[in-house]
């Protein structure tokens, strides 16, 4: 059993930079992939990135979102800069217990935060 706690939300300004954090308990958190999907109004939950061994993004904000982790504190942050209105949406992180795989799509990952809300002002 994998619990995830998303924090680090709010309200900025375009251009702003705000930086995400996910803390997981459970044993052997270095072994999961931890996924950043997001869900804006009336939209479908998107993939955002994800990190495993390696950090891998969606193109749509691979030149300004950074996934890092740091295991010793079973943490895994987002770093979002140069945030745009389209950015705005609910910040979820996941888990996928099989990380071999880089899975990308919401059904490839089997335990959910319950989300943080990003909000970007033009």
């Amino acid at each position: 059993q994998v619990q995830l706690v998303e924090s680090g939300g709010g309200l900025v300004q375009a251009g702003a930079s705000l930086k995400l954090s996910c803390t997981a308990s459970g044993r052997a958190f270095s072994r999961y992939a931890i996924g950043w999907f997001r869900q804006a109004p009336g939209k479908e939950r998107e993939f955002v990135g994800a990190i495993t061994w390696t950090a891998y993004y969606a193109d749509s904000v691979k030149e300004r979102f950074t996934i890092s982790r740091d295991n010793a504190k079973n943490t895994v942050y987002l770093q979002m800069n140069s945030l745009k209105p389209e950015d705005t949406a609910v910040y979820y992180c996941a888990a996928d217990l099989t990380p071999l795989r880089l899975g990308r799509g919401v059904n490839d990952f089997s335990y959910w935060g319950q989300g943080t809300q990003v909000t970007v002002s033009s």
